[in-house]
């Protein structure tokens, strides 16, 4: 995983959308995950896409909010994040696994280096 982009400054109830770009191998061979970490606290997967079964995760707070997409022709991953709330606001990383979903962290292999994504209230 190459780049990333998308990140920015956002009022609350607006949207954005993260771009996960792979370069030098092929993303839908691996699962993969957008992470974020807000300050002082850990980072905390918020969706994974399954590349074995096509099964999409989410976690409670962004789900109904935020979509995950593949686009296997340009290698590229989306986080399509709607309705952002203040509580959103952190540095998003992706990362690709080649074992599961929700594998420990130790098992994504390669990250992102992180955008940050600022919601105001």
């Amino acid at each position: 995983v190459q780049l990333q982009a998308g990140g920015g400054l956002v009022h609350a109830g607006g949207s954005l959308r993260l771009s996960c770009v792979a370069s030098g191998f092929t993303l839908d061979a691996y699962h993969v995950a957008w992470f974020r970490q807000a300050p002082g606290k850990e980072r905390q997967q918020i969706s994974c896409s399954d590349s074995i079964y096509g099964r999409i995760y989410y976690t409670d707070s962004v789900k109904g909010r935020f979509t995950i997409h593949r686009d296997n022709a340009k290698n590229t991953v989306y986080l399509q994040m709607n309705s952002l709330k203040s509580e959103d606001t952190a540095i998003y990383h992706c990362a690709r696994t080649a074992y599961a979903c929700h594998a420990p962290l130790i098992d994504y292999d390669l990250w992102g280096k992180g955008t940050q994504v600022t919601v105001s209230s």
